[in-house]
């Protein structure tokens, strides 16, 4: 299941246990994972996206397909032998004289699915099943640009916009510890509680924003944050048209790319990466292009999830 055929692919699954579990906030636990292959488990940075795949139900990974198909295969399989897989972030691949360790920090919430119940029930010593970027693929082809990394601003930005929930805030971590140091524009971050503001990595540049939900509907200080920022940071256009996602049926995901998957644009003055709760994000993906009149080619908008909604 976990074959080695790191370069036929930009994915690849990694058999991996976990080594190490800590309580980073109260809402956020860092997962450490070790595995014999993982020296093969790309570090591009900023919002790399990765998945976690867990053991079926009923069979464990003993169903889950390998191979460029493999999955159509995994779409075809029953409930009990499909193996759950959800979305994370890298925070950290650490290498050393031991290995190869990778880190990922997940949001912990009362248990509604097979990743909130993993996350609440793990322990060190559990295997479990990653799926990430090989460097071996990254070796052959070192011209494309890296797969599942969404955050693409063009190559002169003046200032940047960072929008996003809890599940973005991995994400958006990493991407203030990998911006450059003289990268200016501020980041909004809605989390469960003021307890957790201390998550977020400081940035000379950027100003972090840290807003503590404690009770409040999901998204609204996120969204109140992210209008009172592109005030800021832009001034106000004549308002622009802006074509809807169905959010309960749509995938709502743009990342404005050329045919190559480079930066849509060269140079911008302000770009914009929003991520987290569908609803949300699409209500300031609409205050930015629709009324701010923001160029959509510099707005990356990610729904990562949907109120009441399984990944899959």
């Amino acid at each position: 299941m976990t074959g080695t055929g790191a370069a036929s692919s930009p994915f690849r699954f990694f058999g991996v246990s976990v080594s190490g579990i800590e309580d980073v906030t109260p809402h956020l636990r860092r997962f450490t994972f070790e595995g014999p292959d993982l020296d093969d488990f790309a570090n591009p940075g900023l919002d790399q996206r990765i998945k976690l795949v867990l053991p079926a139900p009923s069979s464990g990974y003993r169903s889950l397909p390998d191979g460029d198909d493999w999955y159509p295969q995994w779409r075809r399989l029953g409930d009990e032998e499909r193996p759950p897989i959800r979305t994370y972030t890298t925070r950290a691949v650490r290498r050393g004289t031991a290995g190869t360790r990778v880190d990922v920090d997940m949001v912990v919430h009362a248990p509604l699915g097979p990743a909130s119940q993993w996350i609440s029930t793990a322990r060190a010593g559990d295997a479990v099943v990653l799926l990430g970027p090989s460097r071996s693929w990254s070796a052959v082809w070192p011209d494309e640009p890296p797969a599942g990394v969404d955050f693409v601003p063009p190559a002169i930005t003046e200032r940047f916009l960072l929008g996003g929930d809890e599940t973005a805030a991995p994400a958006i971590a990493r991407i203030l510890q990998d911006l450059d140091a003289g990268a200016r524009g501020i980041a909004v971050v809605e989390l469960p509680s003021s307890a957790d503001a201390g998550y977020l990595p400081a940035h000379p540049g950027i100003e972090v924003r840290a807003l503590g939900r404690n009770g409040r509907a999901h998204g609204e200080l996120l969204v109140e944050g992210v209008r009172e920022a592109a005030a800021q940071l832009c001034p106000e256009g004549a308002p622009g048209r802006v074509e809807e996602t169905d959010t309960d049926h749509d995938l709502l995901w743009d990342v404005p790319r050329t045919s190559r998957g480079r930066a849509a644009l060269r140079r911008t003055s302000l770009y914009a990466w929003l991520a987290g709760e569908a609803a949300a994000v699409r209500a300031m993906r609409r205050h930015l292009v629709g009324e701010r009149r923001i160029d959509r080619r510099a707005v990356a908008f990610m729904g990562y999830w949907r109120l009441g909604r399984a990944e899959n």
